[in-house]
């Protein structure tokens, strides 16, 4: 059937797919005490599932064009909200559950959501706080037990109970492509969150462009962990259904090692600072060993670093690879569960020499760009001979358009998946997409061989020194992380003399330091001030400093205690920098850092 609706992927599904593990999670099971069991959700369970949230979001009295606001991790009962709400008619309204009370009750209020599913007690308790402040939220579901509040399950057999097939199926018919799909407020690093207003023609658009990505199989499974309630992981979330691939929920971010091994996936997404954390600990376990095994893992490392697409090092570097793949890279293969075709990245910029790396020991990372405005993917990388190129995010998707802009090389975009604005927020639209239909994206990019999208800059993080040159922080960011011991960074120094960097150690790193070179562990409050400490991380930026010009330099770092978190709001769920509140938070430091003279 044509697809031109999220949820005719579900009525596909039906027709076309008798998978029992089409959603799948570690779910606690009643009346065991032994953990958490994979439990799967067949085609049939999830379509039974939906049609139950739509029937029961009539029988309460909510209509089409009400919101609908799911503030969970992810699990397949997301899905089933979800598809239910867009069956009937009602945009959802992702909601990150780490969010600020401020945030969330301005999302709330800006969306009127007449209903709201959680998962966690911290959830409700915020809600609680606002009692008397959200006046059209109507009702709370939580998908996991939480005192006070009705469960998932209650909503579902009231459904069941009140079934309204027909009613459902006349509201799909008249559900039009360029309708509403689902409302995605970005989390923004400054001011207050605007809400993208996302059709099923952006989404669907974006499915049918990128089906090809990657060889999809129906024996394929998914592993998914970054949140369901950004655009990114929801997108390739609706590419794997539209495509029958199996998506199995990882429990969390730091279980994503142990369910690879467990599930053995084919493909999943990720950002930058997942795979630098993925190769920190392949280092991390080469340099445990020994004589000649240590020599070998180094030399395929060598190796790994020189890395070039199709064949282009030559036949001799292509033995040796062979030679490292059979003793250390089926390894590092393994330790991501040994089947993984496809890796995507996105969300910010990897380090090309994490793709070299990867794409050496066959672990095929495909970066692309795109944005919560675009629904995703502008431009990726693909597989297959010339098409893929390190450093840049790939080949503009076909049905889109990319222009550089003459005057400050802003990257512009227009397309069928481009949002078709910001909610109750005309004023910001027009600000966004101007007369002509281009979106101003805030990234600084330029076209590599006619071809090839890279981008270099993102507009508002570039700073001006005193001296009027322009400093990049991003890129001297990723330099930065490029050891092990250094856990987040962030360079500072607009309107200073020179760049500085406000730098937080890897706890866990410096811990295996120093009990290898048997020095006594300070204790992690007076971390940041051991001269050891201070001494290797000083050598690397001396080594960072040598690669970049003169006014980029690093002429002072502090390092600082603590760590940068989505719950303390140092960081964006997607793991971007929020810099306004970093530096608020260490304005004393920076102060400090800049009145210390050269």
């Amino acid at each position: 059937m044509e697809i031109k609706r999220v949820f005719d992927i579900l009525d596909n599904l039906k027709i076309s797919s008798s998978k029992n593990d089409i959603l799948n999670a570690k779910e606690k099971q009643s009346g065991q005490q032994d953990g958490k069991k994979w439990v799967n959700y067949s085609v049939t369970d999830f379509a039974f599932s939906a049609n139950a949230v739509s029937s029961a979001l009539l029988y309460l009295g909510l209509k089409s064009g009400d919101s609908v606001a799911i503030m969970a991790s992810n699990m397949p009962q997301w899905n089933f909200v979800d598809y239910g709400a867009q069956q009937v008619a009602m945009p959802t309204i992702p909601i990150f559950p780490t969010i600020s009370g401020n945030d969330l009750k301005y999302i709330l209020n800006h969306s009127e959501a007449k209903i709201i599913f959680i998962s966690e007690k911290s959830a409700y308790q915020k809600l609680v706080s606002m009692e008397g402040e959200l006046p059209h939220l109507k009702y709370v579901f939580s998908f996991f037990p939480v005192a006070e509040v009705k469960p998932f399950s209650e909503f579902l057999e009231l459904g069941n109970q009140n079934s309204a097939l027909d009613t459902i199926e006349q509201i799909k018919n008249g559900i039009k492509e360029e309708d509403l799909l689902t409302i995605l407020y970005t989390s923004g690093t400054t001011g207050q969150p605007k809400g993208v207003m996302i059709t099923h023609k952006n989404m669907i658009s974006n499915v049918l462009i990128c089906k090809d990505i990657a060889p999809f199989r129906i024996e394929w499974r998914a592993l998914s962990f970054l949140p369901l309630n950004h655009v990114y992981e929801r997108f390739l979330n609706t590419l794997y259904l539209y495509q029958n691939v199996s998506i199995y929920y990882a429990e969390s971010i730091e279980t994503i090692g142990d369910n690879c091994r467990e599930l053995h996936p084919h493909i999943f997404v990720a950002v930058p600072r997942v795979l630098e954390r993925v190769l920190e600990r392949i280092i991390s376990a080469g340099e445990k060993l020994e004589g000649f095994k240590k020599k070998i893992f180094n030399w395929s490392l060598s190796i790994a670093q020189r890395y070039e697409l199709d064949g282009a090092n030559g036949p001799w570097y292509e033995f040796q690879r062979k030679i490292c793949d059979i003793l250390v890279y089926k390894k590092w293969r393994a330790a991501v569960g040994g089947k993984v075709e496809v890796i995507v990245s996105g969300g910010a910029a990897l380090n090309p020499k994490i793709e070299r790396i990867f794409a050496c020991a066959n672990l095929k990372v495909l970066q692309g760009y795109g944005l919560t405005e675009t629904c995703v993917v502008v431009a990726v990388n693909r597989l297959g001979p010339g098409n893929s190129m390190f450093g840049t995010v790939g080949k503009v998707v076909e049905n889109s358009e990319v222009k550089i802009a003459e005057e400050d090389s802003e990257i512009l975009m227009r397309g069928p998946s481009l949002m078709k604005g910001y909610y109750k927020n005309p004023e910001a639209t027009a600000e966004a997409i101007d007369k002509d239909g281009w979106f101003h994206t805030g990234d600084i990019g330029t076209i590599i061989n006619g071809k090839f999208l890279k981008i270099t800059d993102r507009k508002k993080e570039i700073f001006k020194s005193s001296a009027g040159k322009y400093i990049s922080p991003v890129a001297i960011e990723n330099k930065l992380k490029e050891s092990k011991y250094i856990e987040h960074c962030m360079v500072i120094g607009e309107g200073q003399k020179y760049a500085s960097a406000l730098i937080i150690p890897s706890i866990t790193n410096f811990k295996e330091h120093f009990n290898k070179n048997n020095i006594d562990w300070p204790g992690n409050d007076v971390l940041h001030e051991h001269e050891e400490i201070k001494k290797i991380i000083n050598a690397h930026i001396k080594e960072v400093n040598a690669s970049l010009a003169p006014y980029e330099q690093l002429k002072r770092s502090q390092l600082i205690k603590g760590n940068w978190t989505v719950e303390t709001g140092e960081i964006t769920p997607k793991l971007s920098l929020k810099r306004k509140n970093i530096a608020e938070q260490n304005k004393e430091i920076i102060i400090r850092i800049f009145g210390e003279g050269e």
